[in-house]
């Protein structure tokens, strides 16, 4: 967990200036200890001292709106698991009070323990129906309305830390007995205080998205994980196993109050009549972005899941080891041989004369053992489309590779993976003037091989990877070098923008897949590949 996700502890009130740039701005939770502890609410509430009593003399006639769960006491935000009922504020406190009269007193405590979420369920099982009051508004500036338990904000006072917030609602939530909420995010900023009872929230961060299997963005619960957290199924969602590694647990007694940053996914456990209000109010972030920026906001922060995605589709790897004398024997024999592809192809005059030649026994051992193992990848394994298929491209993108010892062929022209391309990983290992001396040897030594590996075994994870050494290729070298290099590089294809497309094309498909990943990681959406219409 980095440091500055961590839940900040507070034994005082901030005052609004030091929670506005010192805690809401780093969009990290924080737990304010008795933040609340003199609001009369925490004496004239107390279901233990009759707490019950008064709440049903201010609002009893009042009806509000309870969640009927039918998976009890988890409550999943999903409308098909639970229904909202109508019912009078009365009839929630009767059943309060018939639980309170048949606990124990002992049942009474706060659930602390360690054991939560994916370890099973602390909760015990009931067979019967359960009603929670969540959300139910004291106050609701967002939609003018006038709420039914309005007479309760005497009760209760903003924190001062708020004052100069511009609030979507003050909302209540109580509970005749334990209950768990699903994991979810929240569009809101969002100030939790306990008023009676205990609440145990665990925490996760935005960034675990992907763990999540967030619910898809156009359905009914789309804040919502559709991991059962309770009884995970690691066969459909495999990433879930990691979700503890990134959790924080905050325990909140009466006086406490959390502040849950929005977009942090929180899991609430409450005990047996629990009381809490929560003021919700809109992040600094959103409120400051214009609408008719939304479409410029989109694109911008998708193209930052996509590039944060390229980056972990392609992890670091290391230069490996091998015998550079005998790859330098192998290289001459290759070059010697009469069924050398280069000879069987012909020579191509290089236009880029002025560029230095490389010769095999002045490369880095490291270089020389690379282009060995490219040379030997195509001459053993790549079927020559001008030889087994005529008719067919140069610039086929599904060009094949033998398998040897199988009756497969692999489709490397399609991988996205580097563990499963051995030219990506060959060019990923090379350092970037490495990597050049490289492909100037082949222009020279094998320009045939050279067009082959690029034309028909360059796939997408491998066009990605060879223009990211481009890229740092032109940040070592001044601009005459380069103009030399790509110069050399391309004169060996009889169609050289034909060639720059196929790389170029190459990337795209790996961006797109990194696109289609990211969809699937926080949006819970499987892109289908379908192009918009023209027109």
């Amino acid at each position: 967990m980095d440091e500055a996700l961590r839940i900040q502890q507070f034994d005082s009130i901030p005052s609004p200036e030091v929670f506005a740039s010192q805690i809401e701005s780093r969009n990290a939770p924080a737990v304010f200890h008795g933040c609340i502890k003199d609001w009369e609410a925490i004496s004239k509430w107390n279901p233990s001292n009759t707490g019950l009593d008064y709440l049903q003399e201010q609002v009893g006639s009042s009806v509000v709106e309870a969640m009927l769960s039918r998976s009890a006491p988890v409550f999943y935000g999903d409308l098909r698991s639970h229904e909202r009922v109508q019912l009078p504020f009365s009839t929630f406190i009767i059943s309060c009070k018939q639980h309170l009269q048949n606990a124990d007193d002992s049942s009474v405590v706060c659930v602390e323990s360690e054991g939560h979420g994916l370890t099973g369920s602390n909760i015990e099982q009931d067979a019967h129906y359960q009603l929670y009051l969540a959300q139910v508004p004291i106050l609701n500036m967002e939609n003018q309305e006038r709420s039914q338990l309005e007479t309760l904000k005497e009760d209760i006072q903003m924190p001062t830390f708020l004052e100069a917030k511009v609030l979507a609602s003050i909302n209540i939530w109580m509970n005749n007995s334990k209950s768990r909420s699903s994991t979810h995010y929240d569009p809101h900023h969002n100030l939790l205080c306990v008023v009676a009872g205990c609440k145990r929230v665990v925490l996760w961060p935005p960034s675990v998205s992907p763990l999540m299997y967030v619910m898809p963005i156009y359905g009914e619960a789309s804040n919502h994980s559709s991991v059962n957290l309770e009884n995970p199924d690691f066969s459909v969602h495999p990433r879930a196993k990691h979700l503890m590694e990134y959790s924080q647990t905050a325990i909140l007694h009466p006086g406490d109050a959390l502040f849950i940053p929005d977009g942090w996914f929180h899991q609430v456990d409450s005990d047996d009549l629990t009381i809490a209000v929560n003021f919700w109010w809109q992040s600094p972030t959103m409120s400051s972005m214009s609408e008719h920026m939304d479409a410029y906001y989109f694109r911008r922060v998708l193209r930052r899941l996509i590039d944060k995605e390229m980056n972990q589709m392609l992890p670091t790897s290391s230069v490996g080891k091998g015998n550079p004398e005998r790859n330098a024997n192998e290289l001459h024999k290759n070059e010697s041989t009469g069924h050398h592809m280069d000879e069987q192809c012909g020579s191509k005059d290089l236009k880029g004369k002025n560029q230095k030649q490389i010769m095999l026994d002045q490369l880095e051992p490291p270089t020389l053992q690379a282009l060995h193992e490219l040379v030997s990848l195509v001459h053993e394994n790549v079927n020559v489309a001008t030889q087994s298929e005529p008719e067919e491209s140069t610039s086929d993108n599904n060009a094949t590779v033998d398998v040897k010892g199988e009756d497969k062929k692999l489709v490397i022209a399609n991988s996205f993976h580097l563990d499963d391309d051995p030219v990506a990983k060959i060019l990923r290992n090379l350092e970037p003037l490495g990597l050049q001396n490289v492909l100037l040897a082949l222009v020279h030594n094998f320009p045939r091989t050279l067009e082959a590996l690029i034309l028909h075994m360059l796939s997408p994870v491998g066009a990605e990877v060879l223009t990211q050494k481009f890229d740092e290729m032109d940040q070592q070298t001044t601009k005459e070098e380069r103009d030399e290099f790509y110069q050399a590089f391309y004169s060996i294809f009889d169609d050289q923008f034909a060639v720059m497309d196929s790389i170029l094309n190459g990337k795209e498909l790996f961006a797109l897949q990194a696109l289609k990943n990211v969809l699937d990681l926080y949006v819970g959406v499987t892109y289908d590949g379908s192009n918009r219409s023209a027109g």
